[in-house]
């Protein structure tokens, strides 16, 4: 009887522990993924628009920012800038306030934005440590921000999400570094297999929605690019590429300004509620 009741002390412990940690992730905190380089950064100087806080979207912070009374691993509104301490606006920002407008009162939206100016894909694969070290002291001190590894630190602050609400989709933005590299959809595809594996995710399970660099229309230095990412869908089923046609860019040819991130942050954001509601 002794052994019976402490069977049952047991199980009932276990269940209680397993049912705490389900019911405390909530199914309607649509979470999202998003990487890259300058563009995703955030490069256009943010404005008070911006600013302005939405009750159902955050941010879970990537790195400590004194300037924002911000912590690494805590969420907080998503207004920008929602990257690192000094960085700019970018496509998540209007992405995740496009899907606040259109969706229902209960989703919230959690974005997570860990991002690199500069860089190639290579500093998102795992065995990214030679590109690092050949890197400039510039990109090497961006990279230092995220302890050495970027990708690391998007792992480990989705499971921290993970605890907190469901991940919905990845948002990828890079491609300058890159461009005419033949190879980069098989990098991507690489860093994307790894993000759903690390996660304990089904293969193929989330959409990746990746944007053009600037057109060729806008003046955008590295618009040759674009055929390449529009392959993208060839190596990753749940692949949707996200035009830059029309977004405004600035005089560099290689940025986006606060107006043309503001349009292509809310084309990707109506892609996702295209997806969401299949």
């Amino acid at each position: 009887m002794k052994i019976i009741n402490l069977k049952l002390l047991l199980f009932s412990f276990m269940f209680l522990n397993v049912s705490s940690s389900v019911f405390a992730q909530d199914e309607y905190f649509y979470i999202f993924l998003a990487f890259g380089q300058s563009n995703m950064e955030g490069f256009a100087d943010f404005e008070e628009q911006d600013t302005i806080e939405d009750d159902r979207f955050k941010v879970l912070q990537a790195v400590d920012c004194e300037n924002l009374d911000r912590k690494k691993g805590q969420w907080y509104p998503a207004t920008a800038p929602i990257t690192r301490c000094q960085t700019g606006i970018s496509p998540a920002d209007y992405f995740g306030r496009t899907l606040t407008a259109h969706l229902p009162e209960e989703i919230k939206i959690g974005i997570i934005n860990v991002s690199v100016a500069g860089t190639k894909m290579a500093l998102f694969q795992k065995d990214n440590e030679k590109y690092v070290a050949s890197s400039p002291d510039w990109l090497q001190n961006k990279v230092k921000e995220y302890d050495g590894d970027p990708y690391g630190r998007l792992i480990e602050l989705a499971k921290i999400a993970q605890k907190d609400g469901v991940i919905k989709g990845i948002l990828l933005h890079q491609g300058e570094s890159d461009t005419g590299d033949q190879t980069w959809p098989v990098q991507a595809k690489g860093v994307y297999d790894n993000i759903l594996n690390d996660l304990g995710l089904e293969a193929n399970s989330l959409p990746l929605l990746a944007g053009e660099m600037v057109s060729a229309e806008q003046g955008g230095k590295c618009a040759s690019m674009n055929t390449v990412i529009n392959t993208l869908p060839d190596v990753i089923p749940q692949a949707h590429v996200i035009s830059s046609t029309d977004c405004e860019a600035v005089e560099d040819g290689l940025h986006f300004s606060a107006a043309g991130y503001r349009e292509l942050g809310k084309r990707y954001g109506m892609k996702m509620l295209s997806l969401l509601e299949q």
